[in-house]
């Protein structure tokens, strides 16, 4: 059964999610149909692409299929990850993707949205990052793609509460290019797109490119990637992520509370890893009147 529905018209290419049985997971196979679908494009040409919904629902996709997470104790958002895969395929594809939403974003999903070079988005769309509720260590590029789209503040929300933000707030905070009537989703989204695919190959082609490897530029240290790798390392093996992901095939809210008072010795680990790193002392330049000497 074909997970998506894909057609080129117009050199506008179209990817629609078809699996609303599971809400539109980002599933495995259905991920391998739009990285499939994407090189399709690429090879005959699309000079725009559309990520969409089949049909009209209350939810786009509800992120991360949950049954291809590891149960716990391995990271589960590794770099070769199917959906990491599709992340880094629509910032690499040549023409621009435009995510067309209508329905509430979820998880993985929310990602996958804010990848995309442009979105466009009607009044029932909603857009929630979740791991907060399953216990979820994030890898940093999950977190640097929403920063990349929107203000730090907002992320942050986001990241703690768990709790969806609406498609006016989006469009005010800037990761929403446009909020438009339902009536005019589709027509509006795919006007866009044949603007674009009217114009200069090269030059769209040249602009994203260079927009998205500036954007990516992000200076770290070795010392800052080990250390934030340990703590995702410590993360996925704390009672809390056992309890998250057996509440949500359980149907049920977590209970972290409780998983923290049967695990002080956790608690501990995790504290020390999430401690604020002393300055190095020796290595700063002490201030004139304001440090010590």
């Amino acid at each position: 059964m074909k997970l998506i529905q894909t057609h080129l018209d117009d050199r506008v290419g179209t990817l629609a999610f078809g699996r609303y049985d599971k809400r539109n997971a980002l599933g495995a196979d259905l991920i391998a149909e739009l990285l499939g679908g994407l090189e399709q494009f690429e090879r005959r040409g699309a000079r725009a692409a559309v990520i969409r919904s089949a049909t009209w629902e209350r939810v786009w996709s509800s992120g991360f299929d949950v049954d291809d997470l590891p149960a716990a104790d391995v990271d589960p958002l590794p770099y070769s990850d199917p959906l990491e895969d599709l992340l880094r395929a629509v910032k690499s594809f040549p023409a621009p993707v435009i995510a067309m939403v209508h329905g509430s974003v979820w998880g993985g999903a929310c990602d996958l949205v804010m990848a995309c070079d442009i979105v466009l988005c009607d009044e029932s769309a909603e857009f929630a990052v979740t791991p907060a509720k399953l216990g979820l260590p994030y890898n940093t590029h999950g977190y640097l793609n929403l920063m990349a789209r929107a203000p730090l503040g907002i992320v942050k929300e986001m990241f703690f509460t768990a709790e969806p933000i609406s498609a006016e707030r989006a469009l005010r905070a800037g990761f929403v290019n446009d909020l438009v009537p339902e009536t005019e989703l589709e027509r509006r989204t795919y006007a866009m797109a044949r603007t674009i695919a009217s114009r200069s190959a090269t030059a769209v082609t040249v602009a994203k490119q260079a927009m998205q490897e500036l954007s990516d530029a992000v200076a770290v240290s070795p010392a800052t990637q080990q250390r934030l790798m340990d703590m995702r390392r410590a993360a996925t093996t704390d009672p809390e992520y056992h309890e998250g992901i057996q509440a949500f095939l359980e149907k049920r809210e977590p209970d972290f509370e409780a998983v923290r008072d049967r695990a002080d010795s956790s608690a501990r680990t995790m504290a020390f890893w999430f401690r604020t790193p002393e300055p190095d002392r020796q290595s700063r330049r002490l201030r004139p009147g304001l440090d010590p000497e």
